[in-house]
């Protein structure tokens, strides 16, 4: 995953969060949980630009600072940067899906 990506994609993917925040205080789990998805986001994507939506940064939320959702449903989208001034030429888009089972789920692409 070292290259950066030039192909615009979106892809759903599961992340387990309870295994990236087994270590962390009960104060600092939905902050360390959001750093988690970006980082995850970058890892996955090859972009340095993550952007979160708003709707999933409530769904992190939604139990709290401490209880945070054991897996979360992610939809990752590269796009072109509008502004000509920035750094980097492509952004990735976290945006939640919204599903009733995660039994059986796997990385799909979305069209």
């Amino acid at each position: 995953m070292g290259k950066v990506q030039q192909d615009l994609i979106s892809r759903d993917y599961t992340i387990v969060l309870s295994k990236r925040i087994r270590t962390v205080s009960f104060k600092k789990r939905a902050p360390r949980a959001i750093k988690e998805i970006r980082k995850f986001a970058e890892q996955s994507m090859g972009t340095k630009d993550v952007r979160l939506s708003a709707d999933l940064n409530k769904k992190v939320w939604s139990k709290g600072v401490k209880n945070v959702p054991v897996r979360i449903r992610v939809r990752l989208s590269r796009k072109r940067n509008d502004d000509e001034e920035a750094d980097e030429a492509l952004y990735t888009l976290v945006e939640s899906v919204e599903v009733a089972s995660f039994k059986g789920l796997t990385t799909e692409k979305v069209e």
